[in-house]
């Protein structure tokens, strides 16, 4: 049976890398079988230009009638005074709260042919492979009181609150440690437990859970500690699964060990239904990168990978996103490069280069 994917180009450089993740998706089709149909839908600042939205209530529903929703960047500068609450990264947070999709998943890996990209030293960072779990749609960013106000003395305060349950905190660690059973049978749990009510219950909460997986390493550390960890002995990582707020900025560090974000894909997944349909959103971790928009020289290799993690995670199509994968590998190795990579190649010339590899 087809499956339906809505493909959303955004801003920026968006609808040029997604024109080369569409070109991957067409090879499959032709050479792999792939039955997929494609639709097409507005959100981020193209949305707020034709439809006065960030995203529309249509394309929300459309969204979750969908398999899976592979999503461009979105923002620029074109869109910043129209205020905090109509900015166009309302999409993203839109789509994540009506989906429920409260996994966000962030590998972050060094290519062989890459590894002097980063700015670590090459024997710290080869062979690097690490996945970080981060709960998306709870926490400070969600958590209420929330707001500014003003004291009786006439100074203003910002409120934002920490605040996870039971559930929430199980439903991701679960995520964590089932694709710890796929890849080196590690999970390190972050919080802050020594200072932090929250990271206590989220330390008891993920402790009690690990004893229906015997068969994964637990352990625990701070957040603080976590960050110095992957700067001094990133390969100790193998799945991370932490809150928003700490999964936030672990996952940016974790980004810059590989030497440049116009590498990295994410996934976000909500919960199985009864069919076993898994809401989804696969996104480059890249902004729009308004500065070279429509200059074709934007790095589509995030796009495309984050169009393999759906083949992967929402098509279980594990073959088809090896594939992907390979071919990333097989043109970095025969040394396409764009100009983020210190290399010359356009977007498209760099979209080829992968489709030769492909087969």
């Amino acid at each position: 049976m087809s499956k339906t994917i809505l493909v959303t180009p955004g801003d920026g450089v968006g609808p040029e890398v997604m024109a080369q993740a569409i070109r991957v998706i067409d090879w499959l089709k032709a050479h792999r079988g792939l039955d997929v149909t494609l639709e097409t839908a507005l959100v981020g600042g193209a949305a707020m230009d034709a439809e006065g939205a960030a995203i529309s209530r249509e394309t929300v529903a459309r969204a979750k009638a969908a398999d899976a929703v592979l999503f461009g960047s979105v923002g620029g500068p074109k869109w910043e005074k129209l205020g905090f609450d109509n900015r166009p990264e309302i999409a993203i947070l839109t789509l994540r709260k009506e989906l429920g999709l409260f996994a966000n998943l962030r590998p972050a890996m060094v290519y062989d042919p890459l590894v002097d990209a980063s700015t670590l030293k090459p024997e710290v960072v080869r062979g690097l492979d690490i996945m970080i779990v981060r709960e998306s749609t709870g926490g400070i960013y969600f958590g209420e009181p929330r707001g500014v106000e003003i004291l009786p003395n006439g100074v203003k305060r910002g409120v934002n609150t920490e605040v996870y349950d039971t559930i929430e905190i199980e439903r991701v660690a679960l995520v964590a440690f089932e694709l710890a059973q796929k890849r080196d049978h590690r999970v390190t749990s972050v919080e802050k437990a020594n200072v932090m009510e929250s990271g206590l219950l989220w330390r008891e909460t993920v402790t009690a859970l690990a004893s229906d997986y015997p068969d994964i390493a637990l352990s625990h550390m701070y957040a603080d500690n976590c960050a110095m960890q992957l700067a001094r002995n990133p390969r100790q990582f193998d799945v991370i699964v932490t809150g928003n707020l700490f999964g936030d900025i672990l996952s940016d560090l974790a980004s810059m060990l590989t030497g440049s974000l116009g590498m990295l894909p994410s996934a976000t997944l909500g919960a199985p239904d009864a069919s076993g349909k898994r809401p989804s959103l696969y996104e480059p971790i890249h902004g729009s990168a308004p500065d070279i928009a429509g200059q074709g020289i934007a790095n589509p290799i995030a796009q495309i990978l984050s169009l393999a993690m759906l083949l992967r995670y929402s098509l279980n199509l594990e073959a088809d996103a090896k594939r992907v994968e390979d071919a990333v590998v097989k043109a970095l190795t025969d040394g396409a490069r764009t100009r983020d990579l210190g290399g010359t190649l356009s977007t498209a010339q760099m979209g080829d280069a992968i489709i030769a590899a492909l087969g």
